[in-house]
């Protein structure tokens, strides 16, 4: 098995864990199904950076990068320094994020949040909503076309944006009409092998209507003055920041190099 095959396998299980104690019914409740979610890709066309920031504790590649990261404070950063947008991660297992995180960090954002998880069930759609998620992320390798697009569509249906994840040539089949924001991932989710070249060579690939995403890899602000001219208008960039200790300044100073 691949890592992202334990990865699919270890969240099916979950998902069912949690199904059995918060229902759609429940998740419902919450304050934030009659919140109008703000517009992650409105925020990258209008943005000087375009950078989305992410929280992220710990990754299957790196382990540890900032173990008692505190999520109110950091993200709150992120978005006083001047992020596009904040990504949360909720993996707990490989990525030492919880739900709680993104609940925790909401109050305090006016940026929109991204719910970095892997998505493979309308249940997470519902539980994103609640948690006060205005975008969430599908990715490719993890589902197939038609899931994608059912998915894609339900998102839309609860008034969540949708970023589609790919990383080759052959996972843009899995764009559609409810997607509005393409990411191409330079890590493979297979191997966790980092290349930047990945976004260049699929950048001309991606249709022109969807705001264009490079995730991952990304550390120098060369890189992102390379990457715009090849069309893309977001940057998801998380260990850059995470690994030091006042991520929201680091992130002051990169988007003082790139402005």
């Amino acid at each position: 098995m691949t890592i992202l095959d334990k990865i699919i396998a270890d969240k099916e299980n979950e998902v069912a864990e949690r199904k059995k104690l918060v229902s759609i019914d429940d998740l419902q409740a919450s304050p934030y199904f009659i919140r109008k979610c703000i517009s992650l890709k409105d925020s990258l066309l209008n943005s000087v950076s375009g950078i989305i920031s992410e929280f992220k504790r710990k990754s299957p590649s790196k382990g540890w990068i900032h173990e008692d990261a505190d999520v109110v404070e950091i993200t709150s950063g992120y978005n006083q320094a001047g992020a596009a947008g904040i990504s949360i991660l909720t993996d707990s297992k490989y990525f030492g994020g919880v739900a709680e995180d993104l609940i925790a960090a909401r109050p305090h954002l006016s940026c929109p949040v991204l719910r970095k998880e892997f998505m493979i069930d309308e249940y997470q759609l519902y539980e994103a909503k609640a948690m006060g998620a205005d975008v969430i992320l599908l990715i490719a390798a993890a589902l197939t076309v038609e899931k994608t697009e059912e998915l894609a569509l339900k998102a839309h249906d609860l008034g969540l944006e949708v970023l589609l994840e790919v990383h080759n040539q052959e996972e843009l089949r899995h764009i559609n009409n409810y997607v509005d924001l393409v990411g191409v991932n330079n890590r493979n989710l297979k191997t966790f092998e980092v290349n930047i070249d990945i976004s260049l060579a699929l950048a001309g690939l991606i249709p022109d209507k969807f705001v264009k995403i490079s995730e991952s890899g990304i550390s120098s602000p060369e890189t992102v003055v390379e990457l715009r001219k090849a069309g893309y208008k977001g940057f998801l960039m998380g260990e850059n920041f995470m690994k030091g200790n006042d991520p929201a300044l680091a992130l002051k100073g990169f988007i003082e190099k790139i402005s």
